[in-house]
């Protein structure tokens, strides 16, 4: 008959993974993510990486890599790569500290973050699949400036105000499939949603002069389509490399974006209209590829490039500002209002001995860095010629739970624990509306992100005795 405490023992264990996956999916949804600078004013906001625990410290690089034990989102052919037995999940957070500088303002903000989701097993021979939830821009910020004197007059000043919000998630349904031996391929099919805000306000100091408030909104919905693959080619007994490739496909979105001009009396809005745009925005098409090379189970060295096609994309023309007291009436969507994004980033893990009964000889150590040219763009005009870039260093740890006497079998399976420490600066020309000269927002954040890989022996077969 079946072993009954082994029985019950894998119930109790698979409801409390249900019930830890079914929380976790509502917390990503739902929860607001750490973000709070200016600099999430361009385009849909600052982009979150799509990378996991496991490869946030090694600089997001994830073309090449598969392993049955680690939920790769980055390039969804690795899906095939899960074993037979095993159903994965994969949660993290992230703790972090900015600095953020432009011009002579100046602030350090501490956020908090819930990072991704997913669930990962197989479905068929040789076909993995994975779920998961994960936030793919965020908004957040609020500033003002300084208070300045209107022209003409000695005594009456103006004061402005900028504030946003929003951002955009993803739901993705994913699936790998390896029909040969060296290939494997797959997809992700999401669903994109989201909104944002920015508000302008123009104010005076004298009582009776009324203020002005332009507001550019709107509610995001679209799919995304990205299909992956991967090719494994052994160069030794114990060597590989595995060539990995994304495509996700550009298209066009149906959603409206709608700029509101209000006259304020106090708190009384005196006179209100509204402009729309319909089809305002375009998804860019993006390309990555990469290469990771693996030696024995102990280590990987990987490099990975990145595209994304922004500049052709549609967005609102949507600059949150005014001249002297007047408010320019044009608002449309054109092509030009966001840079292409590029990305090359490198990185590598090394584990001593997985097998080894000392506890610090079977973590896992990694670094990594990467550069890359970022979508914002904050002079329209063309003034300015230099471009925003951001770069990044990190360096992480992968500590098992479990017991020191393991089979490298075993130890595969057992829960994981990921940290990493990430360095990220970033710099955004402008043209200063001031001075006319050329200013920059330049950024700096340290960042803690911490995730936890659960394995779960939801299909092994019973034993009998």
């Amino acid at each position: 008959m079946h072993s009954n405490s082994t029985f019950h023992i894998n119930e109790r264990m698979k409801k409390i993974t249900l019930a830890i996956i079914a929380a976790s999916f509502f917390m990503t949804i739902h929860a607001q993510n750490g973000i709070n600078t200016p600099y999430s004013r361009y385009g849909f906001g600052i982009q979150s990486e799509r990378a996991m625990g496991f490869n946030k410290g090694m600089g997001g690089v994830a073309q090449g890599f598969r392993n049955g034990q680690q939920i790769n989102i980055a390039n969804p052919a690795s899906y095939s790569a899960v074993d037979s037995i095993t159903a994965l999940f994969d949660i993290g957070i992230s703790l972090q500290n900015s600095n953020h500088k432009m011009g002579n303002l100046q602030q350090n903000i501490r956020n908090t973050s819930f990072d991704y989701f997913a669930f990962q097993f197989r479905a068929f021979r040789n076909v993995g699949m994975t779920i998961g939830v994960l936030p793919i821009t965020n908004i957040k910020y609020s500033f003002a400036s300084s208070s300045e004197t209107l022209e003409g007059t000695e005594n009456v000043t103006s004061s402005y105000a900028f504030n946003g919000d929003g951002g955009l998630r993803e739901v993705f349904l994913g699936a790998g499939w390896r029909p040969f031996k060296p290939i494997s391929i797959g997809f992700n099919m999401s669903y994109l949603w989201g909104d944002y805000s920015h508000n302008a306000t123009m104010s005076f100091s004298e009582s009776t002069a009324f203020s002005m408030r332009r507001t550019y909104a709107a509610d995001i919905s679209t799919y995304n389509i990205q299909a992956g693959a991967q090719f494994i080619q052994p160069i030794g007994k114990n060597d590989q490399l595995v060539l990995g490739a994304t495509y996700t496909l550009g298209h066009n979105f149906s959603n409206e974006a709608v700029r509101t001009t209000a006259t304020l009396n106090g708190t009384t809005i005196e006179t209100q209209t509204n402009d729309t745009i319909k089809n305002a925005f375009q998804w860019p098409t993006s390309i990555a590829a990469g290469v990771t090379y693996y030696h024995s189970n102990t280590l990987r060295i990987g490099a990975d490039f990145e595209l994304q096609r922004w500049s052709g994309c549609r967005f609102p023309n949507q600059q949150s500002g005014f001249s002297g007291s007047t408010i320019s009436d044009t608002y449309t969507s054109t092509t030009g209002q966001l840079n292409d994004r590029s990305k090359i980033a490198a990185g590598l893990d090394w584990t001593p001995n997985p097998l080894s009964n000392k506890y610090f000889k079977r973590c896992t150590y990694k670094v990594g860095g990467y550069y890359s040219r970022t979508y914002a763009k904050a002079d329209v005009t063309g003034t300015v010629t230099d471009k925003p870039y951001e770069m990044g260093l990190s360096a992480g740890l992968t500590l098992p739970i479990g017991n020191a006497h393991v089979t490298y079998l075993s130890q595969r399976n057992l829960p994981h624990i990921n940290l990493s420490i990430q360095w990220v600066h970033t710099n955004i020309p402008y043209l200063d509306a001031t001075t006319l000269r050329q200013n920059a927002l330049t950024e700096n954040y340290l960042r803690l992100c911490i995730g936890v890989t659960f394995s779960e022996p939801w299909f092994q077969k019973m034993k009998f005795r």
